[in-house]
């Protein structure tokens, strides 16, 4: 079943890699050299010019990889999402449409989420995962405070999140972790690595290892 597989990719790894970059070519590069740097779960935001076409190509290039689209706001955008390739669909909120489209369609759904009443809300309309968002703001310590009462709730903070402190995150008691310019900016950075994109997935993906030890 092909949505179990996408939430144990997301459960084993503990990662899903958010692709948010100027260009469709960029997110294709950055994404693909993260696939390559062990990433197994990408999500493709729609605010990404040509995000539609990037996920089609991901999807048709690397089957085994969980291929997702972000930034999903309705419906309409979730229908487009899934018929692109899309095998997990995320967003900044709680919206039923998009939640009736994935399941519909038996994809996973992940909705945003800042308070408990909303984490409650988006878990009881059916979200297989809730994002806590946004992490940079909302953090650890929160998100600790919030899983006491709610700690049967899967929760994925996404924002701010590095190998610096990707392990507070797992210490508060998070399912998984969204991970963004650590990763898809590397290749901005100084560096003496021959693909950075791939050695900052690898470093990233073994604090979370490490973390969740």
């Amino acid at each position: 079943m092909r949505k179990m597989r996408t939430l144990t990719a997301v459960h084993d790894t503990g990662t899903v890699l958010i692709v948010r970059l100027p260009t469709a070519e960029e997110s294709y590069e950055v994404a693909r050299e993260a696939i390559a740097g062990g990433i197994r779960a990408v999500e493709v935001t729609l605010t990404t010019p040509g995000a539609l076409d990037v996920i089609r190509r991901l999807s048709s290039e690397h089957p085994d990889a969980e291929v997702g689209a972000g930034s999903v706001l309705d419906a309409t955008s979730a229908y487009a999402s899934i018929q692109a390739g899309a095998r997990f669909l995320v967003s900044p909120h709680l919206d039923h449409g998009m939640l009736e489209t994935a399941g519909r369609y038996q994809v996973v759904s992940i909705c945003g989420a800042a308070t408990p009443t909303e984490i409650v809300q988006a878990a009881t309309a059916g979200a297989d995962l809730v994002k806590l968002f946004p992490s940079s703001v909302l953090d650890r310590d929160y998100a600790r405070a919030v899983l006491e009462p709610l700690g049967h709730i899967p929760l994925v903070p996404a924002g701010g999140v590095s190998p610096d402190n990707v392990s507070d995150w797992f210490d508060a008691g998070v399912a998984a972790v969204g991970v963004g310019s650590f990763i898809t900016k590397a290749a901005r950075r100084e560096t003496t690595e021959q693909h950075p994109v791939r050695a900052a997935a690898r470093s990233f993906l073994e604090a979370v290892a490490d973390a969740r030890a």
